[in-house]
């Protein structure tokens, strides 16, 4: 099963070369974050009549998540348990079946900037009631897997210029920190763990000519429960298509599941 994360910075801005990716890439599951759309404008015909299942939770102009499978969805769940008044579209899980279930947690951490501010003490709550559903999913022992564009960098070795990003919220050591909760409760981070993910970028800011100087930073993750990263085969970065036409700003991280 290929399952990606994908950061597509407005479905709007990306309703061709998103189908395109697809199309070359044939990912069984795409979670999607920032989609920048309520549901009902979100575009499934794109995606059902290249055979995904389609689960939104959208948000007008800013935010929101979705997931396209070709395998049917179960159990499909939105927003991040912990707070009933957080109105920010920012999680989406479902159940994906094929040779064994999986549940999928697609989620876009907040940013945080800027710092000190109430941006980033929401960027920390939301991180300890992601902590707290991370445990709910290891208790389980569940084939699953966390994915999304985390905004965290997560050591020095994910930015091309680590100095430039000190005091940035996505790399202040408070957000380090939480991250490191939680991948030490026992997931792993699955590009880290294939390719040892030094100078493997998934983001390139649109100034100052960040592609072309691969001025990149890593913030987009998959985090494996044990059961998942048994069954890991895989995992990469599809990083050209940041060169092409329209790209967002962030490019499609996947991984390889025996599932």
């Amino acid at each position: 099963m290929k399952i990606a994360t994908f950061n597509i910075n407005g479905i709007r801005a990306r309703a061709e070369a998103l189908p395109a990716w697809l199309d070359e890439a044939q990912p069984d599951v795409a979670l999607l974050q920032e989609i920048k759309s309520v549901d009902t404008a979100f575009p499934r015909e794109l995606f059902e009549d290249r055979g995904y299942n389609v689960e939104t939770h959208g948000q007008k102009s800013f935010n929101g998540v979705a997931i396209l499978s070709k395998l049917p969805l179960e159990d499909v769940t939105r927003g991040l348990p912990g707070d009933d008044s957080d109105e920010q579209a920012r999680w989406i899980e479902a159940t994906v079946v094929g040779k064994t279930a999986v549940r999928l947690c697609g989620l876009y951490l907040p940013n945080g900037n800027p710092v000190p501010g109430p941006k980033y003490d929401y960027k920390l709550a939301w991180m300890e009631r992601l902590l707290a559903r991370a445990q709910d999913l290891l208790a389980g022992e569940e084939v699953a897997v966390m994915a999304g564009d985390y905004n965290i960098i997560p050591q020095a070795e994910d930015a091309a210029r680590p100095e430039a990003w000190r005091e940035d919220a996505l790399f202040r050591l408070e957000s380090r920190e939480a991250f490191r909760r939680i991948v030490n409760l026992g997931f792993t981070d699955a590009l880290r763990a294939r390719n040892g993910a030094a100078g493997v970028y998934s983001f390139w800011d649109y100034q100052a000519g960040a592609w072309d100087r691969n001025d990149g930073i890593r913030i987009d993750h998959l985090l494996l429960t044990p059961q998942a990263a048994d069954r890991l085969s895989d995992c990469g970065v599809d990083a050209e298509i940041r060169g092409r036409t329209k790209p967002s700003d962030h490019v499609p991280v996947w991984i390889e599941l025996d599932a």
